[in-house]
């Protein structure tokens, strides 16, 4: 792990609460739109539309926390075309002096997560899966508990580090 100073372990573990934070706020907009698809048959499909991007953006807010441990603490990004799925996996790993981000489970559930993303970056909306998108959402509400607890220990992680660092 690079070199850090006590005060830059604990702007990144504020940077990883942040997105948190953010996704926290998806999670609500998740319920609601599916609360909303289940009630209104009629409009169910735009709603799963909807829900289809919001999927997308959990994963990409999973993706900006690895990015900041991967950039801030490891010694960058993975290159090459499979570097998506290089630095999910790498998150579930000790590495470089730090502990894991998630856990090899949460990592196993977050893949279904990160290829879902690459089908809805290249589909027209009305071509979703409804059927699809209703099973991710169920698998979502299974998983998000996890990717929070996991990334709120590896937080906690980051500040007892900083606070160690005090001296």
């Amino acid at each position: 792990m690079r070199t850090l100073s006590n005060d830059r372990l604990r702007e990144v573990a504020g940077d990883i609460e942040g997105e948190l934070r953010r996704l926290q706020r998806l999670a609500d907009d998740i319920e609601l739109v599916h609360s909303e698809a289940t009630r209104d048959s009629q409009r169910a499909r735009l709603f799963y539309e909807n829900l289809a991007l919001k999927l997308h953006n959990f994963y990409n807010g999973c993706e900006r926390i690895f990015q900041i441990v991967a950039t801030e603490l490891n010694s960058g990004l993975p290159e090459g075309d499979d570097w998506h799925r290089r630095l999910l996996e790498r998150m579930s790993t000790e590495r470089q002096g730090r502990v894991e981000v998630v856990s090899e489970d949460t990592a196993r559930a977050l893949e279904t997560f990160r290829a879902f993303r690459h089908v809805v970056r290249n589909i027209y909306g009305f071509e979703i899966d409804t059927e699809r998108v209703a099973q991710l959402v169920d698998d979502y509400k299974q998983l998000w508990p996890h990717v929070r607890g996991d990334v709120e220990r590896f937080a906690q992680w980051l500040r007892a580090l900083a606070t160690s660092l005090d001296g």
